[in-house]
């Protein structure tokens, strides 16, 4: 099938087991051990496949309480995870988390850069500096590192790890028994990078794959998150609140990709999708109606607390204002504590009004499917995104979307009915990023020191 000559829907699924909710792992027909069994994770990557979806997302974090929400508390790392999927699919795009706050580069140039060849060019990097301040104490660090760090660490990280993923020429390998050259040894380069945060000599010991390099990901909406992602990605997940703060999200992200020279086309934003379908507008209504009324207020304001570091919001009175927190660290998801504290302030919110808030998803995506499609397109057609990412617990849902919202979307010409591509790159239409090096001749230094 031919390229479509128009802008076409990105559509991710973030595959989270028995749920980042209250209430998904609840569900008998949803396997209470889903996060932890690499079936159920092999069986919707294959449903997504099928529906010709472009990536599926594990997402990760290296720090709990047992407060922390079911699909947490006991999951698989990410990495090990889509290498069993990776040999389980042909088409879709894997795309797993790793933190450059607690992890060295060159692991993360060789763990990506195989799961790229175990994929055929399938790979995704969603890079996060963590932000839970309580990971230190899990990687030998008595403090977190501050949030300027991170960001600053963050961004030395991935341009160690893509020049270590350039250490080949595409044409390296000449692998010529005749002459009994394997490789061409001008075109291994090594790195040796210093930096502020990291040295690292190279070269990796791993070619480069079909797509040239994994591609990059990045969700952050500091001020800082929101640099570092114009800078380094290549896709953006977002929380997509709403529809307005959704495409000022948007507006903003590639007005800053532009202004340093990127092209903004060649960042895809893709916002969280978790849609109530049913029969008909009013059912879906009743139905996230009779969800709301369920939650539980405790574990609402755990949640809340999340983007706090897990502040205890249970001390303060839940009908008074919302606390004055100019005495908590911000040090942990800045971004979206910062957006709370704002929008509390300005719509002048108590403290259980901002936990029914800000502590469950409320889904912006509710009615038949017709209307649901409606709501996509209208936000994909207004610039508000390039594309969605639904989240994947309980498979009712997750077949609706895919059985009766994706044939609107096709029929409408909005979203593909088959890929045209094998890579992830080619499904977002990114480009091959060239080597560094091609076209450069090495020094006879360079050359001497082989």
């Amino acid at each position: 099938m031919a390229d479509q000559p128009h802008r076409q829907l990105h559509l991710g699924a973030i595959l989270e087991g028995v749920g980042a909710n209250q209430s998904s792992w609840l569900d008998p027909d949803l396997p209470g051990d889903a996060s932890i069994d690499i079936g159920w994770y092999i069986d919707q990557a294959r449903l997504a496949e099928a529906a010709a979806f472009d990536l599926v997302f594990i997402v990760d974090s290296p720090y709990i309480t047992p407060d922390t929400a079911p699909h947490f508390l006991n999951r698989l790392e990410p990495l090990t995870l889509l290498s069993a999927v990776a040999a389980s699919t042909s088409r879709i795009g894997l795309v797993g988390t790793l933190t450059t706050s607690y992890w060295e580069p060159y692991n993360v140039a060789r763990q990506f850069g195989s799961l790229d060849h175990i994929s055929h060019g399938r790979a995704g990097w969603s890079v996060v500096t963590t932000g839970l301040e309580g990971a230190a104490r899990n990687y030998g660090r008595e403090e977190h590192f501050a949030h300027g760090v991170r960001y600053a660490r963050a961004r030395e990280f991935v341009d160690v790890v893509q020049g270590l993923w350039d250490s080949y020429e595409d044409d390296a390998f000449p692998r010529d028994r005749a002459s009994g050259t394997f490789l061409d040894k001008a075109k291994q380069h090594r790195l040796d990078h210093k930096g502020a945060h990291f040295s690292v000599a190279g070269p990796l010991a791993l070619s480069r794959s079909r797509q040239g390099q994994p591609v990059i990901f990045q969700a952050g909406d500091s001020d800082e998150g929101r640099k570092l992602g114009a800078q380094i990605a290549e896709g953006i997940f977002t929380i997509g609140a709403d529809f307005d703060s959704a495409r000022a999200y948007y507006a903003d992200l590639k007005a800053r990709a532009a202004a340093i020279g990127r092209n903004p086309d060649h960042i895809k934003i893709l916002a969280g999708l978790t849609p109530i379908i049913a029969d008909s507008d009013e059912e879906a209504q009743a139905i996230d109606a009779a969800g709301r009324g369920a939650l539980d207020l405790g574990k609402l304001l755990v949640q809340l607390g999340r983007a706090f570091n897990y502040h205890d919001f249970a001390q303060y009175g839940l009908d008074e204002p919302f606390p004055d927190l100019s005495g908590v660290t911000l040090n942990s998801y800045k971004g979206q504590a910062e957006r709370i504290i704002r929008t509390a302030r300005d719509e002048g919110l108590t403290l259980r009004q901002a936990a029914y808030r800000f502590g469950d998803w409320r889904s912006q995506f509710i009615g038949s499917p017709e209307t649901v499609a409606n709501e996509i397109e209208r936000w994909f057609s207004e610039g508000a995104v390039d594309g969605f990412l639904l989240q994947v617990t309980r498979p009712e849902p997750f077949r609706r979307f895919r059985e009766e919202v994706v044939p609107i979307l096709q029929a409408r010409g909005l979203f593909r009915t088959e890929y045209a591509h094998d890579t992830l790159r080619g499904h977002l239409g990114l480009p091959v990023p060239e080597n560094r090096y091609s076209g450069i001749a090495p020094s006879p230094a360079a050359i001497a020191a082989e």
